[in-house]
């Protein structure tokens, strides 16, 4: 069975996507999430909406899927622990430490492997199989022909509307590096949605929005989804408005079940939220609107006269009283606080002529988009309630006990009620009884099928069918709630035969710089070819970026994704910010692994310090010490570049950006050079360039 996942921010979303057909919801805390800046749940609202979607057959997720450091794992523990007492269905996750930890501590425990674990590659997903990981979100640069050639039988998720990142998910540290904010940490600034101009050396190539992405939409192409073998189709949208969650669920619920979308179905979609419409790497489409990084709208008429006090619009749409719009080329918006018709009346709509107050100072006629309703918004409220189906089986005979059967069609519950008598003077007759026990009031239920099995002549109190009913309901309700857990269990780590060394590495572009470094006890190159002339030198070592490397040089490589059941050396893109994450990667084989390059000095000593009074032995890190990091890495060639030549991103503050395309990515990094100063039990690393 395929599943609807929709997103929830608060309580009202998480209602709205109920109500418009969601299998599943997924939710964030106040803590560990990658949308830090949605309203997000407490644990009383958890709790609250645990019990709502269940009573509707509906599951719910939340997203843990931050980075976890070592100072936050005892609270990271603790609410896991709640969550998954109180009944949370599955866990949506990134930090790998805490997988595995997790993995070892709860038996029955469902995690999701989030797409910020850059599901990307058969290697990944074939170890989070074996991890005991039931589902993987995959990285939205997959298309679904690479999907359906992913032959492990692991549930697959797929995103099919909403915001894109353009960075692999988990590649992104453009929000850290830029402004401390991390994109991990769930404090993403949207770098990728900020003006640049592109340049060749000191040529001026083009400028605009060249990161921003449009909006995913992927209804036109749905029926190819539903005849994948992908599990779960997501809507992204926590930080959206509840009528938005609605509709948007609503949408590809009708189109799940077989149900036509329309014309006007696609026009309330651009009201709500539109950057333009993509179908995504999934098919292979655009992906970028260089115009505009914000929310355009439906283009609803054009502005045919301008005064110093009035706008003259020709509409083609309907447009409201208190409605937004958004005129395209002067980048200008307005609330529609006072409308007038075509003879200058103030009216309530307009759907030829109308004028509005020249409040913005418009100056040039342009297109008119409608970028919010408060119409639409009020209908969209204003939602029929989703009801589950039971049936209602009751039986009655003279002398005996009445009894009423509930079915939901997985729970089958049985009441009995008191004796039955023959009737004195008026019996109860089989439409009365129906029309009593189908009250079911405000329930989440309705009544399927009913069916009556009764002698004739019979006396039933009415306030004995009523007790029967509400009887029958609340043990419906339990069971629906019912909950089963298994026993937890304590982690046992195990001595691991880990060489700790201290010592420095080094990064080389090209051959003179190798042969300047070979006095270093490890030198990275970046040309397999250069590897080979050199690979007789053990401290040479290859840096690998697509995921091909012969198995026989393996055990000499840098590796940037999860090399499995082989492994490297991690390489920093890997987001290790804990001591659990090191531990598990040197268990699975990795012979040294590179931390995140987003904790600090102080982290990277007391992660070293923990590891060791935790484990019993010191770890083999890696640490960036002087470097320019790689902020972004985007799938092809989305600058349309030439390969292998080095250009530059500048942002309106005139900081460089070197970018370049390698023939599958495109690659941007920082404007400046990373510098860490400190004592540590591990390696550093340089980049040599920077040296000289």
């Amino acid at each position: 069975m395929k599943e609807l996942l929709a997103p929830a921010g608060d309580m009202k979303s998480l209602e709205a996507a109920i109500h418009g057909g969601a299998d599943a919801i997924y939710v964030g805390m106040k803590e560990f999430g990658a949308r830090k800046f949605a309203l997000n749940f407490t644990k009383e609202e958890i709790t609250e909406a645990i019990k709502l979607c269940h009573l509707y057959g509906v599951r719910l997720y939340v997203t843990l899927n931050t980075v976890i450091k070592d100072s936050e794992v005892n609270s990271f523990l603790e609410l896991v622990s709640f969550l998954y007492d109180t009944g949370i269905d599955a866990f949506i996750m990134q930090d790998f430490g805490m997988i595995s930890y997790l993995l070892e501590i709860y038996e029955d425990i469902e995690i999701h492997a989030s797409t910020q674990f850059n599901n990307s590659n058969i290697h990944t997903i074939q170890l989070l199989k074996d991890m005991g990981v039931k589902r993987v979100v995959l990285s939205r640069e997959l298309t679904i022909d690479e999907i359906k050639k992913i032959n492990i039988d692991i549930e697959k998720e797929v995103f099919i509307h909403g915001a894109l990142c353009i960075s692999y998910s988990g590649n992104c540290l453009f929000s850290s590096m830029l402004g401390s904010r991390s994109g991990n940490r769930g404090e993403c600034t949207g770098c990728c949605r900020l003006p640049y101009e592109l340049y060749d050396q000191e040529q001026f190539i083009k400028s605009g929005y060249l990161l921003s992405t449009k909006e995913l939409n992927t209804s036109m192409m749905f029926q190819k989804l539903l005849d994948s073998d992908i599990k779960s189709f997501k809507i992204e949208g926590r930080m959206k408005s509840p009528e938005y969650v609605y509709f948007v669920t609503k949408f590809y619920r009708n189109i799940i079940d077989g149900k036509a979308y329309t014309d006007y179905d696609i026009e309330r979609l651009k009201i709500l939220f539109h950057r333009e419409f993509t179908t995504g790497n999934l098919f292979q489409d655009s992906l970028i609107n260089s115009k505009s990084p914000n929310h355009i709208g439906l283009k609803i008429g054009k502005v045919v006269s301008i005064s110093k006090d009035k706008i003259k619009i020709q509409l083609d749409h309907i447009l409201h009283q208190e409605d937004g719009i958004r005129f395209s080329n002067s980048k200008k918006g307005m609330i529609v606080n006072f409308l007038y018709n075509e003879n200058h009346l103030l009216t309530s709509s307009c759907k030829d002529i109308c004028y509005i107050k020249n409040n913005i100072n418009l100056k040039i006629k342009d297109d008119v988009y409608l970028t919010s309703s408060k119409y639409l918004s009020n209908e969209l409220l204003n939602y029929p309630l989703r009801k589950v189906p039971i049936n209602i089986h009751f039986k009655a005979h003279a002398l005996e006990k009445c009894s009423m059967e509930v079915s939901d069609g997985i729970h089958q519950i049985f009441c009995e009620g008191d004796f039955c008598d023959l009737a004195k003077n008026s019996s109860l007759s089989k439409e009365i009884i129906k029309e009593k026990l189908s009250k079911l009031g405000n329930t989440v239920y309705e009544i399927n099928n009913i069916q009556i099995d009764i002698d004739d002549n019979l006396f039933i109190p009415v306030k004995n069918l009523n007790q029967l009913r509400r009887k029958c309901i609340a043990y419906l309700n339990e069971a629906r709630l019912s909950l089963i857990r298994k026993k937890k269990r304590i982690p046992q780590f195990e001595q691991l035969a880990v060489t700790s060394t201290k010592y420095d590495t080094i990064i080389v572009d090209n051959e003179r710089e190798l042969l300047n470094c070979l006095h270093y006890q490890r030198i990275y190159v970046k040309d397999i070819s250069l590897f080979h002339q050199y690979q007789d030198h053990k401290n040479i070592y290859y840096i690998e970026r697509e995921n091909t490397i012969d198995e026989e040089i393996q055990e000499r490589s840098l590796v940037h994704e999860y090399q499995y059941p082989k492994c490297s050396i991690s390489n920093y893109s890997f987001n290790v910010t804990n001591i659990y994450s090191v531990y598990y990667l040197h268990r699975l084989g990795y012979s040294c692994v590179s931390l995140s390059v987003e904790l600090t000095d102080s982290e990277i000593s007391f992660l070293i310090k923990k590891f060791y009074d935790i484990f019993g032995f010191y770890p083999n890190v890696e640490v960036v010490f002087l470097d320019r990091i790689e902020l972004m890495l985007i799938k092809g060639n989305i600058l349309d570049i030439n390969i292998n030549k080095e250009y530059r991103l500048v942002d309106s503050k005139k900081r460089n950006y070197p970018v370049y395309f390698d023939g599958v990515n495109t690659h941007i990094l920082d404007n400046k050079i990373l510098i860490k100063n400190m004592e540590y039990h591990g390696n550093r690393r340089y980049h040599y360039k920077y040296l000289k």
